[in-house]
């Protein structure tokens, strides 16, 4: 389609601010961002849709526009809701580089403009195929009864003769054709998720062609939509969001595919990402509940008060549940090596794909699975309908290894050479007082977990047994004994240096032992909290880059 269409769509409210003679561009797709450097994701033709969260200055602007020239976009179109109009810089850039520039009316859903150009293009340019993303788009925006996904993967099994799948980013398979057997195994879509992750990470252009078992799969990535701008908004780079997005899996070689059927698999992923967005609108509530429940327990509500909210959440999360559930709590960190950012919202994400048995059948099991987030760390609230006798020794509900078990190979390739992902477990509790504890061991169970080796690790409640657990029951003499020997040489250089060397060590093992966090915290330049560490080290004898060491001063600080 031709730019100048655009306006003849009063729907669209989209407002030419310059680039009147550049309307008989062609159109060839249309992406959603909000990244400073979208241009990895671009394949060029694009009507790129912003809500100029990207933009912190009038300095932006430039690069900005200059990067989406150099992909070669058909055009700009940005939002006037988060700013009330169109940065007056951000008009005079795209002038000096021959950009066409739309402005969006604030009512209007960039969702709505995304529609119209996907029915447009793939109408100009796929022919017959158009109608083929005209039927999934009607099924898929019909609710519930359209069948979602499902409805599209058939579709494309049935009218163009392609096996599809949609993977979530640690290879959970969430929708596939009825008909297609036999089903991808547990493993290959384990081996696909890895593959998209690694090839994501390291900004290779989609789609990602993979051959496994003889057979060479395509690799699409699902994005747009209010998730995506949304994500690209507060993300850094594409490292907050390559965890959280979908993938399209078509058994076929896309190598070769001509032009027109690349573009119309864009379109599907499009319309695969509505219902993406429908399935992160429907845990608003449950994300919410979770946030005041924490916000309860971390401030010291009395226990009548987080009892009554849980109440309240109970029906949400188990319709039908008699009696209020086991609650048991699951703490999540995603960091990276070399940012300081909020990592929060993406370890949010990723736990609530985490906690979903990639086994399970009929309703989403994050249906029942709530998650906050506070600065660093992602917060599940998980209930158990059913757990069995306290006495008969057996375990109940979530248990860290398994946890992981299932994700740990995508998730490595994803994080490889640059981030982490830890989380802990804590008990089962059955009631508002012991909540509290619960995420405490939560925590206490995830910096165990942070300790080891590895790019995912977990750790469980039962880990703690060995010394939180038992610290109330050390003699008092062993205790003095203990804390003594490691933490009496830090004290006294602290009393005649006020180096502040016992503080360093507790942010030092608080964050996990990262300088880049740990500096951050404290307010030091990195070189300098290496000499006080290294200071540390010297005073006690001991190398708190070595595991038993770290629990050590761990275990002294707790009895102190």
């Amino acid at each position: 389609m031709r730019l100048r269409a655009l306006l003849d769509t009063d729907a669209l409210g989209l407002k030419l601010l310059g680039g009147e003679d550049e309307l008989d561009r062609s159109v060839r797709g249309v992406m959603t961002t909000d990244l400073r450097d979208p241009s990895r994701y671009l394949s060029g033709g694009e009507l790129v849709l912003t809500g100029l969260a990207w933009r912190r200055d009038a300095d932006d602007s430039e690069p900005f526009v200059r990067l989406l020239v150099q992909a070669g976009v058909a055009a700009l179109a940005a939002g006037e809701a988060e700013l009330g109009s169109v940065p007056e810089d951000l008009a005079a850039a795209c002038v000096r580089h021959h950009l066409p520039l739309f402005a969006v009316n604030e009512s209007v859903a960039f969702a709505t403009i995304t529609e119209h150009v996907v029915r447009q293009v793939s109408g100009e340019r796929a022919g017959d195929l158009a109608a083929v993303v005209d039927r999934h788009r009607r099924m898929m925006t019909s609710g519930p009864a359209g069948g979602g996904p499902d409805v599209v993967l058939d579709l494309l099994g049935s009218d163009l003769d392609l096996r599809a799948w949609v993977l979530s980013p640690t290879g959970r398979p969430v929708a596939g054709p009825k008909d297609a057997a036999p089903a991808l195994s547990a493993e290959l879509c384990a081996k696909l998720a890895a593959d998209h992750l690694a090839a994501t990470r390291t900004g290779r252009r989609a789609p990602h062609r993979v051959p496994l078992g003889g057979t060479t799969y395509s690799l699409f990535p699902v994005r747009g939509g209010a998730r995506a701008a949304q994500a690209a908004g507060a993300a850094r780079d594409a490292r907050e969001t390559v965890l959280s997005d979908w993938l399209l899996v078509v058994e076929a070689d896309a190598g070769d595919w001509a032009e027109e059927r690349l573009d119309l698999l864009y379109g599907v992923t499009q319309l695969i990402a509505v219902e993406r967005d429908r399935r992160d609108a429907a845990r608003t509530v449950r994300r919410r509940l979770a946030q005041e429940v924490l916000e309860l327990v971390q401030t010291g509500a009395a226990p009548a008060e987080i009892a009554a909210r849980l109440r309240v959440a109970a029906p949400v999360l188990l319709p039908g549940l008699g009696a209020a559930p086991h609650w048991q709590v699951v703490v999540a960190r995603v960091e990276w090596e070399d940012d300081s950012a909020e990592t929060g919202p993406v370890a949010q994400t990723l736990l609530e794909e985490i906690l979903v048995d990639p086994l399970a059948t009929g309703p989403e099991q994050s249906d029942r699975i709530a998650v906050a987030h506070t600065g660093d760390e992602a917060v599940a609230l998980v209930p158990l309908p059913a757990v069995s006798s306290e006495h008969d020794g057996s375990e109940t509900g979530i248990l860290a290894d398994a946890l992981l078990e299932s994700v740990r190979l995508p998730l490595s390739a994803g994080l490889d050479g640059d981030g982490r992902v830890t989380l802990g477990v804590s008990a089962a509790v059955h009631s508002a007082e012991g909540l509290r504890g619960a995420l405490e061991e939560a925590r206490h169970a995830r910096r165990v977990a942070a300790a080891r080796p590895g790019r995912v690790c977990a750790a469980g409640h039962q880990e703690l047994a060995s010394h939180v657990l038992l610290l109330p029951f050390v003699p008092d003499d062993v205790r003095r004994a203990f804390t003594a020997r490691l933490l009496d040489p830090l004290r006294d250089y602290d009393r005649r240096h006020r180096a502040e060397l016992i503080p360093t060590l507790e942010a030092f093992l608080d964050s996990d032992g990262s300088w880049t966090r740990c500096a951050g915290r404290l307010h030091l330049h990195v070189n300098t909290l290496r000499y006080r560490v290294g200071r540390i080290e010297q005073l006690t004898g001991r190398d708190l880059s070595r595991l038993e060491d770290k629990l050590d001063f761990f275990l002294a600080l707790r009895m102190s």
